[in-house]
């Protein structure tokens, strides 16, 4: 089968691998028809992190059933279904209370949990930017879809992970109708978390970015944007809220954040929203940090290589702030997240820039990662054809 694998530092290449095939009796093999490029693949395809070359990228996935290992009840064989990007067993500890994104039995490291497909330090699993999948524990992983699936993939593959994870953002940062909220960071997790606000009633949300691309996405939706080129965020919203400040905020850079200038400054955001939050106001940190950064000393400092960040702690104790940090857990939202989008009332495919077929990905991943005008969101069809542009 062919997938877009990892062969260093930005570079990407579609080739043949060995075929996905059950490997445990509860897994399921997936036909993907969807797949989406990530922001945290960047992390990835910049050489940021340890992940391995000759792996396949890609954990944000769509498909359909091709086959169920013996122990599968549940999904059946033709069905389309969108994978979280947490693999989890569904028994252990973790998965127990509902935090399938640290889950202990999928993580072959004792000392660490969580795991995911195609993503570096959490676990041994392929990505689904190919042909086909491998799903381990099916009936638990894989969440069905309706008669509407095939045509509305694009829609309906966001719930693998940019959607449940702009939710979870509103989720930590407590985001309640009326109340007031900023996001900083307007790529695909920043605009989910921006629609997740405004979906929740939020009153006034504002968008930070310096991409004017991306910020138009922003405003349309109803945000109101913020270029950090001409802007300092916490001013806007201190002068729109008597100078008390956004009653809640969502981080969804990571820590890359950078200025309009280039420079690297992983504590740049979330200083910026321990700034522009209230006191006693709620922070939502869903943007990756790392506690290893192997390209972190040349970019920043030997501090932030080790996943040590100089933020502004006093200032948010005096201020009383809460935060809430993590992945998100994708299967606490996404059952629900899918009735909105069945129901018309959700259409979170409206990121989506571009939906082209997996022979493009190394072209994708080089236009997406430079940030390039309009290359807001990528689809990838690996059992299609994509059609250059959504609209």
């Amino acid at each position: 089968m062919k997938a877009a694998v990892y062969e260093g530092p930005r570079t990407v290449t579609v080739k043949d691998v060995p075929d996905a095939k059950i490997e445990h009796p509860s897994d399921i093999i997936v036909k993907i028809t969807t797949t989406n490029i990530c922001g945290s693949d960047l992390h990835m395809y910049e050489g940021r992190t340890s992940f391995e070359s000759g792996r396949t990228l890609g954990h944000e996935n769509l498909g359909q059933v091709v086959e169920v290992g013996s122990a599968v009840r549940k999904i059946q064989v033709g069905e389309y279904v969108v994978l979280p990007f947490n693999i989890a067993c569904g028994f252990c500890k973790q998965c127990e209370q509902g935090l399938t994104n640290y889950c202990l039995t999928m993580q072959p490291e004792p000392a660490l949990a969580g795991a995911a497909y195609g993503f570096a330090d959490m676990g041994p699993y392929q990505g689904g930017q190919a042909e086909f999948l491998r799903v381990p524990y099916g009936d638990f992983n894989a969440l069905r879809l309706g008669e509407d699936a095939s045509e509305r993939q694009t829609d309906y593959v966001m719930l693998a992970d940019i959607f449940p994870t702009g939710y979870h953002a509103t989720e930590m940062a407590q985001v309640k109708p009326g109340d007031q909220t900023i996001i900083f960071g307007a790529g695909p997790v920043g605009l989910m978390a921006t629609y997740s606000a405004l979906l929740k009633g939020a009153g006034r949300v504002w968008t930070a970015d310096h991409q004017p691309d991306r910020l138009r996405k922003a405003e349309e939706i109803g945000a109101i944007p913020i270029n950090t080129v001409e802007q300092d965020p916490s001013e806007v919203v201190k002068e729109a809220t008597l100078g008390l400040g956004a009653d809640n905020g969502c981080e969804c850079v990571g820590y890359q954040a950078h200025d309009p200038q280039g420079h690297e400054d992983a504590s740049l955001t979330l200083n910026g929203l321990i700034d522009s939050v209230r006191f006693t106001g709620n922070i939502g940190v869903v943007g990756v940090f790392l506690p290893q950064d192997p390209g972190g000393a040349e970019a920043q400092g030997e501090l932030e290589a080790q996943g040590k960040v100089p933020i502004d702690f006093g200032m948010m104790w005096f201020k009383g702030q809460r935060m809430g940090t993590g992945q998100a857990p994708v299967k606490r939202y996404n059952r629900a997240l899918r009735d909105l989008i069945a129901g018309g009332k959700a259409e979170p495919s409206f990121v989506v820039s571009h939906e082209l077929s997996l022979d493009e990905a190394p072209t994708a991943y080089e236009h997406f990662d430079a940030r390039d005008d309009g290359w807001t969101k990528v689809v990838l069809h690996p059992n299609g054809h994509g059609n250059g542009h959504k609209r």
